[in-house]
């Protein structure tokens, strides 16, 4: 499966998206983002352990913490917190997919994910590719 059929997959079933590292202050990427994706529908779950509520939702302190099933973990966390947060979501299951937005990449977390078969994708920004998709347009293909 190519990285644009793991996209479309993740866009087809994504409802529920925990945004780890989400920021309250409207000036982050994060709450850019999460502010785009709750205005398009989706229910957003913001996971920020010095936060109790942003855009409206009660925060979590940890991805443990956070109750119910998880379609999409977006993660906006620096690159040496990577491999932590997807064991955390391995290790919490009812999770479908991990998302590392732009500019992250780790092939531990990548292994992690696969492994558990979970989607996968990194260095990529949920927001947009919702927006192309919404709008039909196909982003052109990544080199691999």
């Amino acid at each position: 499966m190519t990285k644009e059929d793991v996209v479309s997959s993740i866009l087809g079933y994504a409802r529920r998206i925990a945004v780890v590292g989400l920021s309250p202050r409207p000036s982050r990427a994060s709450h850019d983002v999460a502010a785009a994706l709750q205005r398009r529908g989706y229910e957003i779950v913001p996971v920020n352990p010095n936060c109790t509520e942003v855009l409206g939702v009660r925060a979590y302190p940890s991805l443990a913490d956070v109750p119910g099933d998880i379609d999409v973990v977006d993660v906006f966390r620096r690159e040496e917190y990577l491999e932590d947060v997807a064991h955390q979501v391995v290790d919490r299951g009812g999770v479908r997919a991990l998302w590392l937005q732009l500019g992250l990449h780790s092939s531990e977390a990548r292994h992690l994910a696969v492994d558990a078969g979970l989607d996968y994708i990194e260095d990529r920004c949920l927001k947009i590719d919702v927006a192309a998709a919404s709008a039909g347009m196909k982003l052109p293909p990544e080199p691999e």
